[in-house]
């Protein structure tokens, strides 16, 4: 039986089409793992049938799709699954100037829309109000929750922020998002006084070590216990651990705070390609999954507080 495939034995048509992400189209290093992943899987697939890349057809895909869904896999994880493996075979036609699309004919499975679960204005309010103390952590933590959810910015977007990015006197911030695409985000008052107290002498300055292990980290906005930049791992800890003092356990993640800001303005009459432009969508469509929230919203009021609709319910 042959040997699966593992990630440091991936064969050089898919290190050429990572290296052609990576380069030619910019892609993040977080995208280029997932995609690394996913075809490595599809690698394992096909090593244990024999198949080599050159050969595949469209009978070997639609065989790997079913494979996943056999293993019960989330319907947007194969399709993820399935985008690696299309851009991969494209990316091989192009190359060779020949040949055909194995991918052509499977289509995408269907991935349910899933409506943001957006915390209430009540909820926000305590777990902003919970973090405790004046330490130098204490004051990180106050920062990182007002700033994710004044600026709706993703977790991997915070941590990439570096001091150069702050302007406080302005009230804005610049974020790096996906594709490598700049924004200015503005942030409120509250989320600047956070920053401030964190970006002094009681605050970053406490935990900066005599020596910077990296000099990336001696930019960094957000600083871990021992002096390095916060991780992606280290900030999803600091929102975990808050929400759960105020129990909200499970239905709070960094990005359900993203999905919060954007409802929450929306809510509150911001027109929508302002909400588009602060969360950085490429598309308008992607942004509008939040007035679906809101109109829901909207209707549940109407349905407990018109009296014509209370009256049409009890007939």
């Amino acid at each position: 039986m042959p040997v699966p495939l593992s990630r440091a034995d991936l064969p050089t048509p898919i290190e050429e089409f990572l290296s052609w992400l990576a380069v030619e189209r910019g892609r993040s290093p977080n995208t280029l793992v997932a995609y690394r992943r996913d075809l490595a899987a599809y690698f394992d697939f096909l090593n244990e049938r024999a198949v080599p890349i050159e050969r595949v057809s469209d009978r070997e895909v639609e065989e790997y799709v079913a494979s996943l869904r056999a293993a019960e896999r989330a319907p947007a994880s194969v399709a993820r699954a399935l985008v690696a493996v299309r851009s991969l075979h494209r990316f091989l036609v192009d190359e060779s100037g020949s040949g055909s699309d194995p991918t052509d004919g499977v289509g995408a499975p269907r991935v349910p829309t899933g409506l943001p679960k957006a915390l209430a204005e009540d909820d926000i309010e305590a777990l902003l109000g919970a973090v405790v103390g004046d330490d130098a952590i204490a004051r990180r933590d106050r920062a990182i929750l007002e700033t994710l959810y004044a600026g709706g910015l993703r977790i991997s977007e915070l941590v990439a922020l570096s001091l150069r990015d702050i302007d406080l006197d302005e009230g804005v911030l610049r974020a790096q998002g996906k594709g490598n695409k700049e924004r200015v985000v503005p942030i409120g008052r509250p989320a600047c006084a956070a920053l401030a107290a964190w970006l002094s002498a009681q605050g970053r300055d406490a935990l900066t070590p005599a020596r910077w292990a990296r000099r990336d980290d001696a930019e960094a906005v957000f600083l871990n216990a021992r002096g390095g930049r916060l991780s992606r791992q280290g900030a999803w800890g600091v929102v975990r651990r808050h929400g759960d003092r105020v129990g909200l356990g499970a239905r709070l993640t960094p990005h359900v705070l993203r999905h919060s800001c954007a409802t929450h303005m929306l809510d509150h009459g911001a027109d929508i390609r302002a909400v588009q432009e602060l969360l950085g969508h490429a598309s308008i469509s992607t942004t509008q999954v939040y007035t679906r929230v809101t109109t829901d919203r909207l209707r549940r009021v109407y349905d407990e507080a018109h009296p014509r609709a209370r009256r049409s319910r009890r007939r």
